[in-house]
């Protein structure tokens, strides 16, 4: 690696960064040139770096909602299967590296350091041209693109998307195989206006030649990704056609199912995420295995699929962080995130009362969120994530009031834009229930919120701000 990024000893170049510290303060300062899809810069970016990305064997992973849980189904099995596996997903929960993951561990400080010292001075040249300085995913992205392509070499890299897919900096790559969840509304703003125009972003990163797992099922989402697959010569396996799955039995943290595709049946599986999607995100990663083991020799085991799927982990999606009171986290950030959350409070936890503390992010479609789960709440508490875009509180109390003239719920909304203070008024809420009630504790809505209150109730600090 040192003689191929020119870290040797003779080299004459001056290190800018000695810390972690100093190297992330460098990339959190790129936020500034904002989101501009596209793929000139990063293409551009990896050619001065020898495109490490061309040595390795990419799962490339796109869609609305359930990237990232197909992503540690993925991680978990391969791993278990005794594979090496590269993982890249966003935004990250508790720190920065959470998202350059190498066998489920972060990258090493001392290893970050050293490669943002070899990317700041190409991003810097770029920034002097008409291309302009690569944005803060870019340059994150080619982070990850060195490390895996230049130190780690990882058998595979499970690779998620950013936003869309088409123009998404990580489809720079070649994959074995693309996976698109589903499609659905969200980043309408950058993506386009309509579910179609959303679906044909994200079908964008299907290449030649390569097979395509996917989840969608509106009739023009399907035509979309059939249409784009067929023009790429790629065959398509698509869930509730290919393959298919059926619940076999659902409790709190445990979910058994069966798998039919086309190459064999699986008769019982299990899995611990919550929510009947996560069934759907453990059928469509079980389908991508078996793709990689009908065409690209990956040896998956029984015994290590049944392991591995079992063990899959994936924070800040339904996951109780408390019991005592008892809080349930979950980034459901768009409609259909906020539909999957209002049927697991249905369908799996148990209560009497139900109290939701939410904030969201501007582009979202609030009001079509909002209808999924305010019939079911008692006390709402709107809050504002603690980063630089947000939704105002108080605008988001428009929404939910004028939802609740029409729709009689929730019974009491309660607005603070501060989310320490918001957390204290959900507890005080919880606190003045009737002793014979049951109440469960949601915190739902954007990320950068679900991140901050998760590090906040389980280690008593922040988050370094998920993006």
């Amino acid at each position: 690696m040192t003689e191929e990024l020119g870290m040797n000893e003779g080299s004459s170049r001056v290190d800018s960064f000695r810390t972690a510290e100093e190297a992330l303060a460098w990339i959190m300062s790129l936020t500034s040139f904002g989101i501009r899809p596209g793929l000139e810069r990063i293409t551009r970016l990896m050619e001065t770096l020898g495109n490490p990305q061309r040595r390795l064997k990419f799962i490339h992973v796109a869609g609305t909602n359930g990237k990232g849980s197909v992503c540690a189904y993925l991680t978990s099995v391969i791993r278990q299967s005794g594979y090496d596996v590269g993982t890249f997903t966003s935004p990250y929960l508790t720190s920065f590296s959470n998202r350059l993951q190498y066998n489920g561990q972060d990258i090493e400080d001392e290893i970050l350091v050293r490669l943002v010292n070899v990317l700041k001075p190409e991003a810097e040249k770029m920034a002097l041209t008409e291309w302009g300085s690569p944005t803060i995913f870019e340059v994150t992205t080619a982070l990850a693109l060195l490390y895996y392509g230049t130190v780690a070499y990882p058998d595979y890299v499970v690779w998620e998307t950013g936003l869309g897919g088409r123009l998404d900096v990580t489809n720079i790559v070649t994959p074995v195989v693309s996976v698109i969840t589903n499609v659905g509304h969200d980043h309408m703003d950058i993506l386009g206006p309509t579910i179609a125009d959303i679906a044909r972003e994200k079908a964008g990163i299907i290449k030649a030649g390569v097979p395509v797992i996917t989840a969608v099922k509106q009739p023009e989402t399907i035509e979309i990704i059939k249409d784009t697959a067929r023009s790429c010569q790629s065959t398509v396996y698509r869930l509730g056609d290919a393959f298919s799955f059926e619940t076999l039995s659902v409790a709190e943290n445990e979910q058994k199912f069966s798998f039919q595709g086309p190459f064999r049946a699986l008769q019982s599986l299990t899995v611990t995420l919550n929510g009947a999607h996560q069934l759907e995100n453990a059928a469509t990663a079980i389908m991508t295995l078996e793709v990689l083991r009908q065409y690209y020799a990956l040896i998956v085991e029984d015994e290590d699929l049944v392991i591995g799927l079992r063990n899959a982990k994936w924070p800040g999606r339904l996951e109780m962080v408390s019991e005592n009171p008892r809080v349930l986290i979950d980034g459901a950030h768009n409609p259909e995130g906020m539909e999957a959350l209002s049927n697991a409070l249905k369908d799996v936890y148990k209560f009497d009362r139900l109290n939701v503390m939410m904030a969201m992010m501007p582009n979202k479609n609030h009001e079509h969120s909002l209808r999924h789960i305010l019939p079911m709440v008692d006390t709402l508490v709107i809050t504002e994530p603690d980063f630089h875009k947000k939704m105002n509180a108080a605008d988001l109390a428009v929404v939910a009031n004028r939802l609740r003239e029409e729709l009689g719920r929730p019974r009491n909304i309660i607005v603070e834009p501060n989310w320490r203070r918001a957390l204290e008024l959900l507890q005080e809420a919880d606190a003045a229930s009737p002793e014979d009630e049951d109440t469960l504790n949601v915190i739902t809505g954007t990320l950068y919120l679900i991140a901050d209150v998760r590090s906040w109730l389980l280690d008593g600090t922040k988050s370094e701000k998920g993006w």
